[in-house]
């Protein structure tokens, strides 16, 4: 299976200039635990609900005007829409990461999570060994 299969195409993304008030209204209204980061339709980052905790909230910072490039990772790691979907969660478990934003000809097309493989019935041993490694302490970050 293909991640375009799964992957959810409607995603809200940020710019490094935004604020991280906008950033973190923008998971509220979309209901979702992390944003890439674009200039234009690259992906220059993504901040997740812990970033915004730990780089700012925790640090007391005025999230009001800090600006998203302040929390961000930079550089994440990027799939594609025609990678097999064990690949990306490969990728997912390595990283210990539970979002991968999905990238075709330099630009944003979409993001797979954790719970888009975890609802594939054939994929369902991948979520659960990418939950295990994701859920693994790692004192890098």
């Amino acid at each position: 299976m293909k991640v375009k299969d799964i992957m959810s195409t409607d995603i809200a993304c940020v710019s490094g200039s935004d604020s991280v008030e906008k950033c973190a209204q923008l998971m509220k209204q979309h209901d979702v635990g992390s944003i890439p980061v674009c200039d234009n339709e690259k992906v220059v980052g993504i901040v997740t609900d812990r970033d915004l905790t730990l780089r700012s909230i925790a640090e007391s910072q005025d999230w009001k005007s800090q600006k998203v490039s302040d929390v961000m990772t930079k550089s994440p790691s990027l799939g594609s829409p025609d990678m097999n979907v064990r690949d990306a969660a490969e990728i997912m478990s390595r990283e210990q990461i539970r979002r991968l934003p999905i990238v075709e000809n330099n630009s944003l097309v979409g993001i797979v999570a954790l719970s888009d493989i975890s609802l594939e019935p054939a994929l369902s041993d991948s979520a659960e060994d990418t939950l295990r490694d994701i859920s693994r302490p790692n004192h890098f970050h």
